[in-house]
Formats: C-alpha cells, sequence, structure tokens
C-alpha cells in the first residue's frame, strides 16, 4: 500500500512547521520558560517512539526486501547493513564534526555566545539530517503506508526540539527573530525536499527503496541513539521520570502500532 505525494507533501510540512515553531518558542518568554520544563521529557518520549521504529519496524522491513531480492544469496544483509552503517556515520561527520557545536536539545544560552559561523554551520549540518528525515518518511511510505506513518510519527516527534536547538544556537550567535526563522524555515523545508526527492526517484527506479531505507535507518538509529537518548540523559539528572518517559515512547510506538494494524486488518 503506497502513499500518495499529497499525503507524504503533508507529512513533510508539518515535520516543517514543527521546526519552524520550535524556533518561535523562544521568542514569547512565558510560552520559552514552560515549554523549556517539558523539553527533556519531549526528548525522551521522541527517543522511545524513534528507538522503538528503528528496531522493530525498518530493520525487519529491511532484511525482508533484500532477502526477498536475492533468496539464494548467503551475503544479501551485507550491503544494507552497510548502508545503515554509511547514514550513522553520515550523520556523526555532518552534525558532530563539521558542526561541533550542535547538540539536539540543549538550550545555549544568550551570556554563552558562539560564533556566526558555528551557528551556521550547525544549520547547515542539520540541513543533511532534516533531508534524510524525509527521504524516510518517503521510503517507509513506499514499502508500506503504516510503516511511513510510524516514521513520520518518530520524526515529528524529535522537530520541535530541533527547531528549538537549532534557534537557540542562532540567538547564541548574537541574532535575532529574522535568522531564527530563516534557520528554522531551512532545515524544515530540508525535510519537505527529501520527501518529493525519493518519492520521484522511488517512483522512477526500481529497488530504490532497497537501497535508501537501510541508509535512512543508519541516520534514524543515529538520531535516537546518539542524539536524543545522551541529551536525555544529560538533562534528566536524577529526575527518573525523565527516564520512564523513555520507556513510554516504545509504549506509545507499540500503541500506535497494534492500533493501526488493528484497523487496516
Amino acid at each position: 500500500m503506497n502513499s500518495s505525494i499529497i499525503q507524504l507533501t503533508i507529512f513533510g510540512l508539518l515535520a516543517a512547521l514543527a521546526n519552524v515553531l520550535g524556533g518561535a518558542i523562544l521568542f514569547p518568554s512565558k510560552l520559552h520558560s514552560n515549554y523549556k520544563r517539558f523539553l527533556k521529557y519531549l526528548l525522551a518520549l521522541g527517543a522511545g517512539f524513534m528507538l522503538s521504529v528503528t528496531i522493530f519496524e525498518i530493520l525487519p522491513k529491511v532484511i525482508f526486501i533484500w532477502q526477498k531480492r536475492f533468496p539464494n544469496s548467503a551475503d544479501e544483509l551485507y550491503v544494507p547493513m552497510l548502508l545503515l552503517m554509511a547514514g550513522y556515520l553520515l550523520t556523526q561527520f555532518f552534525e558532530h564534526t563539521i558542526a561541533p557545536h550542535f547538540h539536539l536539545g540543549e538550550e545555549v544560552h544568550s551570556d554563552e555566545l558562539i560564533s556566526t559561523s558555528s551557528a551556521y554551520t550547525a544549520v547547515g549540518g542539520l540541513v543533511i539530517h532534516t533531508f534524510f528525515d524525509g527521504v524516510s518518511i518517503a521510503a517507509a511510505a513506499q514499502v508500506d503506508a503504516r510503516l511511513g506513518l510510524l516514521v513520520f510519527l518518530a520524526v515529528f516527534l524529535h522537530k520541535f526540539p530541533e527547531g528549538f536547538s537549532i534557534g537557540s544556537m542562532i540567538l547564541a550567535a548574537g541574532k535575532g527573530f529574522r535568522e531564527v526563522m530563516t534557520a528554522t524555515s531551512l532545515i524544515g523545508a530540508m525535510t519537505i525536499v527529501g520527501v518529493v526527492v525519493f518519492y520521484v526517484i522511488g517512483s522512477n527506479l526500481d529497488g530504490a527503496v532497497a537501497y535508501a531505507l537501510p541508509l535512512a535507518g543508519g541516520v534514524t538509529l543515529y538520531v535516537a541513539a546518539s542524539d536524543l537518548i545522551p541529551e536525555v540523559n544529560h538533562h534528566g539528572g536524577g529526575r527518573p521520570f525523565v527516564s520512564f518517559s523513555v520507556f513510554a515512547g516504545v509504549a506509545l510506538f507499540f500503541g500506535v502500532h497494534f492500533l493501526l494494524h488493528g484497523l487496516v486488518e
């Protein structure tokens, strides 16, 4: 069951809007302070949900697709696992090698000024990540509409903290509302670009999803396990409810998973 370009574009637009709202929320001071208190819980919830989607949905689908394509090969999983690792390392490279100052969910306070180049380098690094967010949604939807929805929800849950983080860095570089909106709009737009680009490629190139899904899965795994979980552990401190929110994210995944399968079947 494949999703239409209209549905996928709506998913991309919603994810992009969440990026922009995550940056905009920095400016109304009361809204900002209230959101900041809940940020660590949203990070934890998103981490549990995204990790579950990667392990219980994306990886099994990747294995199934490749075993179906090469049923008589003993090494059929070598290539997709290599692509998975490539996606993981690609995210490490762009987020924390090219843009070492970026930390998802971490607010950089105005008194901790960073250079303009560091802030914009972080935006550039995040552009690659958000592009693959869109690819993940479109590739998953091409395999199965339910998987596409689950991947969209996983992406959507970390979009607010993502916009909040990049907006904080722009402010810490001495910029204002206009620059924050420009940066968050750019990273949001790249999710839409990722959706559209893969929809066009996947619709015209047979087998594209077999290569795109594990690559995007590596990006998703990195965001969940190496971006979100460490931030949860850092900001959670001695608050057990923050850690419990990770488990709540896992429970939410299974709830949505079984609900979707029950509705369709």
